[in-house]
This record gives structure tokens, C-alpha cells and sequence, in this order.
């Protein structure tokens, strides 16, 4: 008797494989686009200072270093701020106040990025002007990525936008966090309280570790929607085109330089190209980054299982 075609089988193969396709388009026709300017100023276009289309001089090495600025300074405020608030509605936070929590925070994904540019331009401004900028400078200011300048970026700088895009990354950080930590099966937390361990220790040494997965997901989430998001940084970053030194500089982030100019050059097959070269960039920037990680990630958790 001939086994029927598994037929569900087929159809999530065809979706993947549809998927991967979509990926692999996108990514042929931007690099396609991008490959005249590419050839043209080879590794200038990535270390090059000069973006002027005039003289089809073109260099990202302003933009790179904002957007990498942007998106470390944004992790570094969110991902702790993440997995502690991930860990607590998991295993400290009683059951109401998880529900609550957990629906506010998710509140956070469905508002738009021009919201949350709007709400740090008009609160966040005057306060990261008049005063945490000041007292960052004061403090820390002998050191150059905290050296600040008064007044000359208006309130609006690398910190204030990466600190609106901590916020707005925090709720894909918590919930895969959380998630996965509540997925870790009862038997360990069960066996590590037999073995004499803390209700801490349990959680440091075995739930965090086992979930390391999922934990490491919403990083590679975050960091992505850091790395692309458009509107808030375009009205938040300060606008200047050089290089920022301090995290109190301003700056213009990738993506904010595609939106910026698309509408003016890019029926300029020069400019077009050379806009489309910024998305190949920050395409291949996302890879290399998720490989990393999923690499980072496979090696914490053989050696949290104890494989060598």
C-alpha cells in the first residue's frame, strides 16, 4: 500500500523555501544596484569621509560609525535593563503583576517610531540638554566618548536617540527572554534546590544558562531593529555629518542617510547606486552580526551542557 504524499510536510518546505528566496532577492538586487559605486571606490566606500554627488565621491565612514555608536549605545542600555525585568516576570513577579507588566511593555511594539521621535524630541530634549549631557560632561568628560560641547547639537545627539531606541527595542528583549526562561523545564530548578542551591543561584546558574537561546535571540532582534530603524533616529541623531567622536555628538545613522536623500538622487544612477551601496552595507553588517551570535550562542550552550 503506496503512503499518501505528506502533504503538510510539502507546505511548510515551500514556505521556507519561499522565505529564503524573498532573502536572497532582496539581497541579489540591492547588491546588484549598489555594485557600480561598489567597484567604483572598493573599500573607500566603506573608510572614505567624503559623500558628495557632484564630484560621485562617496563615503560611509560617517554613517558606519554613527549607526555602530547608535546601536551599542542603545544595547547597552536595554539588554541588561531586558533580561533583569525578563528575569523577574519569570521566576520573582506574582502572577497578576507579571500579566500586567508583560501587557505594558508590549504596549511598547505598537507604537510607531515616529511617536516615540516625537516624545523624545519634544520631552526627552530639554532634559538630556539641560541636564544629563551636562552631567555626563562634567563627570566623565576627561574621557572622549563622554566629552560633551554645550549647546552644540540643540538637546539632540547619539545618547538622546539611543536612549529612545533602548526603549523601543526593550519589549522584543523582554518577551524572548521571558519566554524562554519560563521554557526551562521544572526538573532542573527542582534539582538544583536539592543540591543545597539559592533561589538566586538557581536562576544564574541554571535557568539563564539553559535559556541562553532565546536570551540571545532577543539580542539578535534587538540589535537588528536598532541597526534599521529610520524615523526616530532621523529626528533625534543631531543631523551632522562627521564622524561622532562622544556619544553626545550628533550624528546621521545609515538608514537615516537613504531616507534623507532618497527622494533627491535617486534618479541619479550615481546616487542610486551609491544609496543602494548603504543597504548592501547594513545588509552583510546583519549577517556577519547573526552568524556571530548564533555562534557565540551554540558554544555558551554546549558549554553550559557540558560538551566540549
Amino acid at each position: 500500500m503506496n503512503a499518501k504524499p505528506d502533504l503538510p510536510r510539502y507546505l511548510f518546505l515551500a514556505g521556507a523555501l519561499a522565505s529564503a528566496a524573498i532573502t536572497l532577492i532582496a539581497l541579489a538586487f540591492i547588491v546588484y544596484t549598489a555594485l557600480p559605486v561598489l567597484q567604483k571606490e572598493g573599500l573607500n566606500f566603506i573608510f572614505g569621509t567624503a559623500w558628495n554627488y557632484e564630484t560621485q565621491q562617496f563615503g560611509i565612514w560617517a554613517y558606519l560609525v554613527s549607526t555602530l555608536m547608535l546601536t551599542a549605545v542603545a544595547i547597552v542600555i536595554a539588554f541588561p535593563l531586558g533580561l533583569a525585568t525578563a528575569i523577574y516576570l519569570a521566576e520573582f513577579a506574582p502572577p497578576w503583576l507579571d500579566n500586567l507588566l508583560s501587557t505594558l511593555i508590549g504596549l511598547l511594539v505598537g507604537i510607531p517610531s515616529v511617536v516615540f521621535g516625537i516624545f523624545g524630541f519634544f520631552v526627552l530634549r530639554k532634559v538630556f540638554q539641560d541636564t544629563i549631557d551636562p552631567f555626563i560632561g562634567n563627570v566623565l568628560g576627561f574621557i572622549p566618548l563622554f566629552h560633551h560641547y554645550p549647546g552644540s547639537h540643540n538637546g539632540t545627539s547619539i545618547l538622546l536617540a539611543a536612549t529612545v531606541l533602548a526603549i523601543m527595542i526593550l519589549p522584543t528583549i523582554v518577551a524572548l527572554s521571558r519566554e524562554s526562561m519560563r521554557g526551562v523545564p521544572s526538573e532542573l530548578r527542582e534539582a538544583s534546590y536539592a543540591l543545597g542551591a539559592t533561589e538566586w543561584e538557581t536562576v544564574s546558574r541554571v535557568v539563564v544558562p539553559t535559556a541562553v537561546a532565546g536570551i540571545t535571540t532577543g539580542l539578535i532582534l534587538g540589535v537588528m531593529r536598532a541597526m534599521g530603524e529610520t524615523m526616530a533616529v532621523v529626528m533625534l541623531s543631531g543631523g551632522i555629518n562627521n564622524a561622532p567622536v562622544s556619544v553626545l555628538d550628533g550624528g546621521i545613522s545609515m538608514t537615516s542617510k537613504i531616507l534623507l536623500d532618497i527622494g533627491y538622487y535617486v534618479m541619479i544612477p550615481e546616487g542610486k547606486s551609491a544609496l543602494f551601496g548603504i543597504g548592501a552595507v547594513l545588509f552583510i553588517m546583519e549577517i556577519c552580526f547573526v552568524a556571530v551570535m548564533r555562534l557565540v550562542s551554540t558554544r555558551l550552550r554546549r558549554r553550559y551542557e557540558g560538551i566540549t
